[in-house]
């Protein structure tokens, strides 16, 4: 029987006794002629294609031959939106699911099926796949206001997440360094603090345009781009653009080191509060998603009444636009609407305040500093990084339990896993990947994959099969000496 290496891995997996199915010039992708089954089926043909060297066509109807793979939307499969059925055979593969997501998702799993054999075909084993995620919310956050990265860098590691069945782009847009996202009603947002970055590093911003490419490249993979707007501390670029934000009046300089705390909006400024409506307003406009991310995080130096207040004016910005609230979990300490979510990210503080928002209807979102937070350095001797959460090896991002995080907390009140990434030290793609990987693939097994069906040693064994598929892309990683790796 064939050795089976999929990660993360499926909830039920049949390995059949007979012969792979084999790709070559009869293959062929069918689908029902519908547009947004039609965008999967030519994104599966130019996978697969990539994957076995030669064109795949696709078709819209299936009289029965030797080759096909079928997507077709089903209702028989278990509840939830990306669950999804793949049943390899000699003669043709069937992927079936209750939605497109779940489709892409089981295409997915038979790129990663797919491999050369002996006799140099291009291979999937003959298999029974049926298979759902644990938790319906599975991202990357990713930092781009401290080092800016391009669409084009984006879609390297969109392609990556998909790859690990994560579907939540979180792009953190804004910080005290640099404003990356084009405000129409305050277009000083960008024109003077994008150009920055830390260390004086060139900046960069993304137009409308640019965010509905992204947008569009990631939900055709499957993915969701929820956008982050972080106030009301981490606004130094915000008071640099406009010093009517400002106590004094006057704006601030602009910033280019890594300390965090010391920026703030002022709730009685008569320009605070119509500078969240319109923000928040024309990233709705921009943004599809049902979220919007309002940050709230390490706010230091101010009153928690002056927070709280803040708070609720940004929430309520975000409501009127017909948009739900996330925030980084010291929000947790203010009055909330049921249904926000809370982001989870430093376990070192008391969690009774976030068993009570949980019980009030607040949700979860777990991004433990010292699990999911892929900027640490794996170990002291690592170049790139930072060390406040202490030093992340690859099974410390695979061995925990997002149920369990929390003392208290009710399982149901988790509705996802996402890791983070800063880029205080990561200049550029090649060190970007070098830090998400081999660390993305353990954190979206933990996200997707029953915690009963997880351990470690099996996940080792599998992610060691991975180590090729990244150096085919050129992708810069880790080699974890927890792993054996296989190139």
């Amino acid at each position: 029987m064939p050795q089976i290496a999929l990660v993360p891995r499926p909830r039920s997996v049949e390995v059949q006794d007979a012969p792979p199915f084999v790709l070559d010039e009869a293959t062929t992708v069918v689908v029902e002629p519908r547009p947004e089954l039609i965008q999967i089926a030519v994104l599966a043909a130019d996978l697969l294609g990539r994957v076995g060297e030669q064109a795949i066509q696709v078709r819209y109807r299936d009289a029965g031959e030797r080759g096909v793979l079928l997507l077709r939307l089903t209702d028989e499969l278990p509840a939830g939106e990306e669950a999804y059925r793949l049943t390899v055979r000699a003669d043709r593969v069937d992927v079936e699911a209750r939605s497109s997501a779940g489709l892409m998702r089981g295409v997915v799993t038979l790129r990663q099926l797919l491999v050369r054999d002996r006799a140099g075909r291009t291979a999937a084993p003959a298999v029974r796949i049926e298979d759902s995620p644990r938790y319906a919310w599975r991202g990357l956050s990713v930092d781009v206001a401290r080092h800016f990265f391009t669409v084009e860098e984006l879609k390297v590691v969109i392609g990556v997440m998909a790859h690990y069945k994560l579907n939540v782009l979180h792009l953190h847009l804004t910080d005290d360094q640099g404003w990356r996202l084009h405000i129409p009603s305050r277009p000083n947002l960008t024109r003077l603090s994008a150009s920055t970055a830390v260390d004086g590093d060139p900046g960069g911003f993304y137009s409308p345009s640019d965010f509905a490419a992204l947008v569009q490249y990631a939900g055709a993979r499957g993915i969701r781009v929820v956008p982050e707007i972080d106030v009301p501390g981490h606004v130094n670029a915000a008071t640099h653009a406009y010093g009517e934000l400002t106590p004094s009046g006057e704006p601030t300089d602009a910033y280019t080191g890594i300390e965090v705390g010391f920026s703030f909006l002022t709730a009685d400024l008569p320009a605070t509060t119509p500078f969240l409506q319109a923000v928040f307003g024309d990233v709705a406009a921009v943004s599809p998603d049902a979220y919007i991310h309002i940050g709230g995080d390490e706010v230091l130096t101010m009153a928690p009444e002056e927070y709280a207040s803040l708070v609720a004016t940004a929430s309520q910005a975000v409501r009127s636009s017909g948009r739900q609230v996330v925030g980084w979990q010291e929000i947790a300490h203010t009055p909330l609407e049921p249904g926000t979510v809370v982001q989870f990210w430093d376990p070192r503080v008391d969690s009774a305040p976030f068993v009570e928002a949980a019980k009030a209807g607040a949700k979860f979102l777990m991004s433990p500093g010292s699990k999911a937070y892929l900027d640490m350095k794996y170990d002291a001797s690592t170049e790139l990084g930072l060390e406040w959460a202490g030093h992340i090896e690859l099974r410390d991002s695979y061995d925990w339990d997002p149920a369990t995080l929390i003392e208290g907390m009710p399982p149901e009140a988790v509705i996802g896993v996402e890791a983070a990434v800063w880029t205080e030290t990561l200049r550029d793609l090649p060190s970007l990947m070098s830090m998400l990987l081999p660390r993305l693939a353990a954190v979206a097994e933990v996200a997707w994959t029953a915690q009963e069906l997880r351990d470690w040693d099996d996940f080792s064994d599998r992610v060691a099969g991975q180590a090729a598929f990244w150096d085919r892309l050129g992708l810069r990683w880790y080699p974890s000496p927890q792993v054996e790796w296989r190139r």
